[in-house]
């Protein structure tokens, strides 16, 4: 299905932009609004736009047009997930913002340290590398078979330059990794750095990305989920304003059809809160709901979603740090899900009968998506089987967890965990986890203190949940 689509880059859009693409959506008609995986905008009704209109600021792509990607990048998680020290929020909005023309190729520009944005879906892939300012290079063109790491590390001030003469290269010839370099070397003075070891990407656990959670020592961040990614003109334009009034100048559009508020003042939390429950918003939506990546605008891949979730609620099974994907069959497209259960597409001669679809599903290797590897678990198996496989699939990945934490340069590595030293315990509302060999900078806990030793009016740092809401996560010992 074609849908118009608003190309918001790198997923940072202002107040203003946002309440003025809601005020057009409203004059037209529309009730409400999408978000795409690639972390645009999307129309499910339809969107006229007159270039006259706001100076031409906002970039449309509407159905059948071949031109316009939108850039992905993980600004969207920075400051409240793990992250590259030196990569900040303005180092990705300055980096963005040399990016003055709309690119034709997918751009990523990402931090390997978060789990929330897909590395390597985009046809250009920028990940920051462990040198301050420096970016590994993986490519993968739309006609090529597999990815290829650039020879170099890129420097950040030179990111949209080499972009754009990578783009003219190949918009003229087909040519492979080793040509690309040469030609964007003579062509460009570039401040590039040598490799001096390969991409390391730690596998960590999906992350929890919804309701309000605490940021730094005053401030607080806002995930809101919508289940059919069918987000409220109305409930957005209030947001806007109450966004304004707040002074918070950006809105982040997640790869799953989410969106997230960071920098809510500490004593406007309440005026949020209360907003939310005006609204009758619900942000209390457990992680089984909140990993999944469906196509846009289709009810058969939500009603399949619907149909899963509740059996696997049922059956209480846990997939913390797995991600779900569901998809028409497509050995051309980039998955970044844990698990992809793919629709099978009916021959021709049989699309006049009406049989029941089938299914096949394949998992990524060691479950981590950054390894770019899938492999066919079942096919064509029917729709009642899904569940069971997927039983079968949790069990797996969690008796293999902790066997496969890091992702090396295309490889995936096996890395045992050895003598942990402490108790470690997990917040039964968030999953966020206190381990003592780190403590709670947040809230001025140092490193060393057990759990049992921390205060009673102890909280998690994200949440708030009492202490009390903390259950035992391990209990292995280091030998002495």
């Amino acid at each position: 299905m074609e849908l118009t689509r608003l190309i918001v880059k790198g997923g940072v859009i202002s107040p203003g932009e946002l309440r003025n693409i809601v005020n057009l959506s409203l004059e037209q008609g529309l009730k409400n609004i999408s978000f795409g995986s690639r972390q645009d905008i999307i129309f499910p009704n339809g969107f006229e736009y007159s270039e006259t209109e706001n100076n031409g600021k906002l970039h449309i792509v509407y159905p059948n047009e071949q031109s316009g990607n939108n850039i992905v990048s993980s600004y969207v998680s920075t400051d409240i997930f793990r992250n590259t020290p030196w990569l900040t929020g303005n180092k990705f909005l300055y980096v963005l913002e040399q990016f003055k023309e709309q690119p034709v190729l997918k751009v990523n520009i990402t931090d390997p340290k978060q789990q929330l944005v897909p590395l390597f879906t985009g046809h250009i892939n920028f990940i920051a590398s462990e040198h301050e300012d420096y970016w590994y290079l993986y490519i993968r063109l739309p006609n090529w078979q597999r990815m290829e790491v650039y020879p170099v590390l890129i420097y950040s001030w030179d990111i949209a330059e080499i972009y754009y003469e990578i783009e003219r290269l190949v918009s003229e010839e087909s040519m492979g990794i080793d040509m690309i370099f040469n030609l964007v070397s003579e062509n460009i003075d570039s401040n590039n750095r040598t490799i001096d070891k390969p991409l390391n990407v730690p596998f960590y656990p999906f992350p929890y990305y919804e309701g309000m959670n605490r940021l730094g020592i005053d401030q607080y961040w806002l995930g809101l989920y919508w289940r059919n990614n069918l987000y409220d003109l109305e409930f957005l334009k209030e947001m806007c304003d109450l966004c304004f009034d707040c002074k918070i100048g950006k809105i982040c559009i997640t790869s799953w059809k989410s969106f997230i508020i960071k920098g809510i003042p500490k004593d406007r939390k309440l005026d949020w809160e209360k907003f939310l429950g005006k609204k009758g918003i619900n942000v209390r939506h457990s992680l089984l709901e909140l990993n999944w990546h469906l196509p846009v605008a289709t009810d058969w891949s939500l009603n399949l979603k619907t149909f899963l979730v509740r059996t696997l609620d049922q059956f209480d099974i846990s997939t913390y740090g797995l991600t779900f994907g569901i998809s028409a069959y497509n050995r051309e497209g980039h998955y970044f899900t844990s698990i992809v259960i793919e629709k099978n597409k009916l021959p021709k001669d049989l699309e006049s009968i009406k049989i029941r679809d089938t299914y096949n599903v394949l998992y990524a290797k060691h479950f981590d998506p950054n390894t770019r590897e899938y492999i066919v678990h079942t096919q064509d198996i029917d729709k009642l089987e899904l569940p069971s496989i997927l039983i079968e699939l949790s069990k797996k990945y969690f008796n293999e967890l902790g066997s496969n934490t890091t992702t090396d340069n295309n490889t995936a590595a096996t890395v045992k965990k050895e003598n942990p030293e402490y108790d470690v315990y997990q917040c039964s509302e968030c999953l966020t986890v206190y381990n003592p060999e780190f403590g709670d900078a947040v809230q001025n806990i140092a490193k060393g203190v057990l759990f049992e030793d921390l205060p009673d009016d102890y909280c998690c740092s994200l949440c708030e949940a009492p202490k009390s809401n903390f259950v035992l996560l391990t209990t292995e010992k280091q030998d002495i």
